[in-house]
């Protein structure tokens, strides 16, 4: 499946490409991983330009599987052609026949902050994640995030997932506190392959 979505721009951001992650994207990659506040809140960052790699590969065999979609998030220039590498990342994971929710994640690189990206680019995600055909369709979204993440915590309830619980930590994966935000689906929404 390939899937490509859009963020309209603003008075002052550029728009949006979201679209699955690519060889190219590889140096990309790496360089927003070198950034100390992007990988003080995830959970693994990559290292190096092999593990980077083997994450894009991962990647393309997770879309196939329909496991996980993962989309970089291209800014746009004025024609609406992608100008530049990823500025952002975001995931649905999680889908299973018999579940009525899934999982987003998402990030922004250290160049890519405070022009909306990551709020911009959730609210793409959602919309397609919330319209897809499923044999059971999503009745919600999760967001989690560590608890002091407080950028994190704007984004998720700007973009209409509200704050849920707060979950006790569970090293080694989630050494902190966490947060759950949950987003409902909306009225009306119908599934679409």
């Amino acid at each position: 499946m390939d899937v490509i979505l859009r963020a309209k721009p603003t008075a002052t951001a550029p728009g949006l490409l979201l679209r699955p992650w690519e060889k190219d994207d590889v140096a990309a990659l790496v360089e927003a991983h070198r950034d100390p506040e992007l990988r003080r809140w995830l959970r693994r960052s990559l290292r190096d330009e092999d593990q980077a790699r083997d994450w894009v590969a991962w990647n393309a065999d997770a879309w196939a599987a329909g496991t996980a979609y993962n989309f970089a998030v291209v800014e746009r220039d004025r024609t609406g052609d992608p100008a530049g590498p990823p500025v952002g990342h975001l995931v649905v994971k999680g889908f299973s026949p018999d579940s009525p929710g899934a999982e987003v994640g998402y990030w922004t690189s250290a160049g890519g902050r405070g022009r909306g990206v990551a709020s911009r680019a959730l609210v793409a995600v959602s919309d397609w994640a919330f319209g897809l055909a499923l044999p059971t369709p999503l009745r919600h979204l999760d967001l989690f995030h560590t608890v002091g993440n407080y950028a994190s915590c704007r984004v998720a309830e700007k973009c209409g997932f509200r704050l849920d619980a707060t979950l006790p930590a569970d090293p080694p994966d989630h050494p902190a506190e966490g947060h759950l935000h949950r987003r409902l689906r909306p009225a009306g929404a119908r599934g679409r392959g």
